[in-house]
């Protein structure tokens, strides 16, 4: 399955408009300005995990409903193959890939992240949930709240999503594995 910007905005948008709710109306609730729901809408940037989080929280439903395809799958086998040529670029410099969107009913959603130096712009999220994160390359700084982590490989955090956090990376790439519920 390739996951595109213009996807994940074209779910967002249906499904606010099945539910008859304005732009504004969903961008207030999100605490976001008109245009970048627009934005997201139109497919011209892709939303950040948190701004995920919060507009399907807006929406009444979860983050894999906005990404997922209409496929009525229980289980999910991906190829690294596969993963590697679906990945999305965020608005703030960052790669994403969501594993495992065509699964209904997710409790989780999986994210392989990938941060390089000098890409990323500053981005601090804090949404509802738990989310788990795991170093699979390189050196990340990660905040929670006001205490600073330094992960290597293998090193994970577990925290609550409600608390403001923010990763940057110290090596030249860093990927991890960002699992939230």
């Amino acid at each position: 399955m390739d996951v595109d910007k213009a996807l994940i905005g074209e779910h967002i948008r249906v499904l606010r408009l099945r539910q008859n709710r304005t732009i504004a109306e969903i961008a207030q609730k999100c605490k976001f300005s008109k245009s970048l729901l627009s934005k997201i809408e139109n497919g011209k940037i892709v939303p950040s995990v948190g701004a995920l989080v919060k507009i399907a929280s807006a929406l009444g439903t979860s983050v894999s409903a906005l990404i997922e395809s209409s496929a009525d799958t229980q289980t999910v086998f991906t190829l690294k193959e596969t993963s590697h040529k679906s990945i999305i670029r965020t608005e703030k410099g960052l790669y994403l890939y969501p594993f495992a969107t065509e699964h209904k009913d997710n409790k989780m959603q999986p994210f392989l992240h990938t941060l390089r130096k000098g890409e990323v712009k500053p981005q601090v999220d804090s949404h509802q949930g738990q989310e788990f994160i795991f170093v699979l390359k390189g050196v990340l700084k990660f905040r929670v709240g006001r205490v600073e982590y330094i992960l290597n490989e293998g090193d994970s955090v577990y925290f609550n999503s409600i608390e403001k956090h923010e990763g940057v990376p110290m090596s030249e790439v860093v990927e991890y594995l960002d699992i939230f519920a």
